[in-house]
């Protein structure tokens, strides 16, 4: 089934054209995560009722898929999220998410 990691982030008002240009779906985050071919795909979305406040999604294959990417990709992972790290007020992991009832090969052929 498939996996999200859910994150949330109070942006900075002078970044957040910065902010929706790295952390969007075609940003710098998900050019680094389609190394990988267990990587599905990114949402980023904002709160219309409290500006500055947005979530990420990040989909993969399975928990253990994303583990093994933050493993193999440690020094450059952990060198991006220091940088961004002037983009936000605040940043929380909300938790780690499981798709119930949809087929991994189904979830797949929707990649883009």
């Amino acid at each position: 089934m498939r996996f999200t990691a859910l994150w949330e982030f109070y942006v900075k008002p002078a970044r957040i054209s910065a902010f929706e240009e790295i952390y969007g779906p075609d940003g710098t985050w998900a050019e680094l995560f389609r190394t990988s071919p267990d990587y599905l795909g990114t949402e980023l979305i904002r709160d219309l009722d409290r500006p500055g406040r947005y979530l990420t999604l990040d989909h993969w294959t399975s928990y253990e898929a994303l583990r093994r990417f933050k493993q193999d990709h440690h020094a450059e992972y952990a060198a991006f999220d220091k940088q961004c790290e002037s983009l936000t007020e605040k940043e929380v992991c909300l938790g780690n998410f499981e798709q119930v009832g949809i087929p991994i090969e189904r979830l797949k052929s929707l990649r883009p």
